[in-house]
């Protein structure tokens, strides 16, 4: 038995993201819906471990769009995502510049490290559901001129862990085990699973 939509009427689904990537991604889903960014204070909390950050932050995120949803807010649903990039158990954020980008490739160079991709969907401030998609990423020895020009092309500065699978890293990568998408900053299974749990998607 197929699960009942939402609501009686269409739902206007929010993705709660500016990143390119991620509207790229839901489109493959979704052929239409809203872009509204969450402007949240995405800081880790102490003794906070990397699977509980990234699921917050999904959370968060959806919840700060939910506050802000034109009338009638119950013919909305918004759909919250983060991805962190942990390597030794440390989250590698995005880098505030270009040595910091840098240092993260250099300590990724070479081994293997997770992707935590996690999405939520929330409706009329309630959490409908949420999921995190658990990666292992594997980098070849990355050459240290190459790091410099990486990082001088600026592809870098708005990734989690300085680095896009899409991107030039791709070829520095010997191979994963888990989710592409994920690691892109969707986990389209996991997204897709609550959009059909919840009739936005057949």
């Amino acid at each position: 038995m197929q699960p009942a939509p939402l609501i009686d009427t269409p739902i206007r689904l929010s993705l709660a993201s500016v990143s390119p990537r991620r509207r790229e991604l839901l489109r493959i889903l979704l052929g239409s819906f809203e872009i509204m960014p969450a402007d949240i204070d995405e800081s880790q909390l102490p003794a906070e471990t990397p699977e509980r950050y990234v699921l917050r932050m999904a959370k968060q995120k959806a919840a700060a769009i939910v506050e802000r949803l034109p009338e009638p807010v119950g013919e909305w649903a918004v759909l919250g995502a983060d991805t962190a990039v942990v390597l030794d158990g440390q989250c590698l954020g995005k880098p505030d510049n270009a040595a910091e980008a840098a240092d993260m490739l250099s300590r990724l160079s070479g081994k293997s490290h997770r992707v935590l991709s996690s999405v939520a969907l929330m409706n009329d401030r309630n959490l409908l559901g949420a999921a995190v998609s658990d990666t292992r990423v594997w980098f070849d020895a990355l050459p240290p001129e190459w790091i410099v020009r990486y990082v001088a092309s600026g592809e870098p500065m708005d990734k989690a862990g300085a680095y896009a699978i899409q991107g030039a890293a791709a070829g520095w990568i010997r191979r994963i085990e888990g989710s592409y998408s994920g690691v892109m900053g969707l986990p389209l299974f996991e997204t897709a699973g609550l959009l059909r749990r919840f009739g936005l998607i057949e």
